[in-house]
C-alpha cells in the first residue's frame, strides 16, 4: 500500500492510498482522482518524506489535522458540513468496519454511516473495494453541533 500526499488546484492538501505507484498513475490519467473538499480533478502529487523502519527508532507521534481560521465563513461552512453529515448518516461507532462490510455485501440496508476505524481497518476496507473517507473534522461530530 502506497500513501501519497496530494493537492488540488485550490491548494487543498489530502492523502491518497494506492496499491502501487502505477495504480496512482492509472487513476490520475483516467481522471478518477478528485479532491475530497472541492471535487476538483486537477490533482498533483506533492513531495513527502519516506518512512524508514530503523531498529531502535521511535515511532512518530500521532498527530491530528489542525487548522486555525479567523474567517467566520470558513468555520460556518465546516459546521454546516458537520450538520449535514450528522443529519444524513447513522452513527455506528466502533462497529463501522463491520457495518460497512455488511452494507457493501448487501447483508444490511444501504445507507450512509459514520463511525470510527483505524488506518489499518480503513486500508482493509479499501482493499475490499469499500469506499470510505476520513472526516478531518470528526471531533465536531462527537458533540452536539451548535
Amino acid at each position: 500500500m502506497k500513501v501519497f500526499n496530494l493537492c488540488c488546484d485550490q491548494d487543498h492538501a489530502f492523502e491518497g492510498w494506492f496499491d502501487s505507484a502505477q495504480a496512482f498513475d492509472d487513476q490520475l490519467s483516467s481522471g478518477l482522482l478528485e479532491c475530497p473538499l472541492c471535487g476538483s480533478h486537477e490533482v498533483v502529487r506533492t513531495p513527502s518524506a519516506p518512512r524508514l523502519n530503523l531498529s531502535g527508532a521511535q515511532p512518530p507521534a500521532v498527530k491530528e489535522p489542525v487548522a486555525m481560521s479567523n474567517d467566520d465563513a470558513m468555520r460556518a461552512a465546516l459546521l454546516q458540513m458537520a450538520r449535514t453529515i450528522v443529519a444524513n448518516s447513522e452513527d455506528v461507532g466502533e462497529s463501522f468496519p463491520e457495518e460497512a462490510r455488511r452494507i457493501h455485501y448487501a447483508e444490511a440496508p444501504k445507507r450512509s454511516i459514520r463511525g470510527v476505524a483505524s488506518k489499518d481497518e480503513a486500508a482493509e476496507l479499501a482493499d475490499e473495494g469499500i469506499e470510505v473517507m476520513p472526516l478531518p473534522f470528526g471531533h465536531l461530530l462527537k458533540n452536539p453541533v451548535q
